[in-house]
């Protein structure tokens, strides 16, 4: 008999395991009569079949039950693993320049075919691509403080011009001299109106919706259009922006009815996945962080996911609300978790009818 202190039940302990999810690592692990081992719940080994399964609340537990750690996803070094991952991390946010994926892995003491498989395993993003958002990071905080274009582009690590300018767009949302200058020249059209779960901020520039917010108070979201573009030419609503508005509301009474909204998505690569994948959860259902992991093929990145479920801009029009915990409970809705639960709430009797 195992002896597991948590709120988890077994039900959901199958669940993160099924889904391979990163953040139930160091709540349990399950052994598998079958094979004589225990492994973390992300390990990526053949799914064992649930008869088969018994959770322990340590592997300690599992060891004294007489099961041995997994080769594969070593359970027994979960701790070193995360530290040489921190070290990994550190390295590429400190170096001028990004070290190569062979010199991270001789540091780790691992192949790099290795390596890549765990650092994305745990952060679900290859080195390549966590480097790539540090050297982002760099660049929109350079542009700023910096005294020009070409002084941040170094400092950031952009080897030449083309690079820059050539990935701009989705990095910015706009050239490298407008960003640096907080958006001067940008016009991005602003609304605030009311609905049932509060105030409600729109924003768009010319290619589509940037910004979709719900708050308290119109004050306070006015003021984060401000603040993400304090240099900006900030305008009021036209005719077809105040229709753009009424579609986007509606949405806020209607969760499930979807619209066809032209969007101004500004995110990594790893979050455009990630929202990609939100975007194609049913009305009335839900996904754990760990589910989507999967589907956007990084299992065991489900912090990550989350990560990117709080970066969402476009609140409903990007359904974050429909990604879950492996346990089914609602957390981490950064509108707060009552407009979360009434959206859900709301598809739900839709699908229903």
């Amino acid at each position: 008999m195992n002896a597991i202190r948590s709120d988890l039940t077994d039900a959901a302990r199958w669940a993160m395991v099924a889904a391979r999810d990163a953040s139930a690592v160091g709540r349990f692990v399950y052994a598998v009569a079958t094979t004589g081992v225990y492994c973390r719940p992300d390990c990526p080994s053949k799914r064992p079949r649930r008869e088969n399964v018994t959770f322990f609340a340590t592997g300690a537990e599992a060891r004294t039950a007489g099961y041995r750690a997994c080769r594969r996803c070593r359970p027994d070094r979960a701790g070193e693993v995360e530290a040489w991952i921190a070290r990994a991390c550190r390295s590429i946010e400190e170096a001028e320049r990004a070290p190569g994926l062979t010199e991270l892995a001789q540091a780790a003491g691992l192949s790099p075919r290795q390596f890549h498989h765990r650092f994305k395993l745990a952060l679900g993003m290859t080195p390549k691509e966590y480097a790539a958002a540090v050297r982002a990071r760099r660049l929109r905080g350079g542009l700023r403080a910096a005294g020009t274009v070409t002084e941040a582009m170094y400092d950031s690590g952009f080897g030449s011009s083309s690079r820059l300018y050539e990935g701009a767009d989705g990095l910015l949302g706009m050239a490298p001299a407008r960003y640096r200058t907080g958006g001067a020249g940008e016009s991005i059209r602003h609304a605030v109106v009311k609905t049932s779960l509060g105030r409600l901020l729109v924003a768009a520039t010319e290619r589509g919706l940037c910004m979709i917010e719900l708050g308290d108070r119109a004050e306070a979201l006015d003021a984060r259009v401000a603040e993400r573009f304090p240099k900006a030419e900030l305008v009021g609503q036209d005719a077809g922006f105040a229709d753009l508005v009424a579609r986007v509301a509606a949405l806020i009474e209607q969760p499930a009815a979807g619209a066809d909204l032209p969007l101004d998505i500004r995110g990594t690569a790893f979050q455009q996945r990630v929202w990609r994948a939100l975007a194609k959860i049913a009305p009335g259902k839900t996904a754990s962080y760990g589910e989507l992991a999967t589907r956007i093929g990084a299992p065991g990145s489900a912090r990550a996911v989350a990560r990117a479920c709080a970066s969402n801009p476009l609140a409903v029009a990007i359904p974050c609300h429909r990604a879950v915990d492996g346990d089914g409970k609602l957390r981490g809705y950064r509108w707060g978790l009552a407009r979360k639960r009434a959206l859900l709430a709301r598809e739900a009797a839709t699908a229903e009818g």
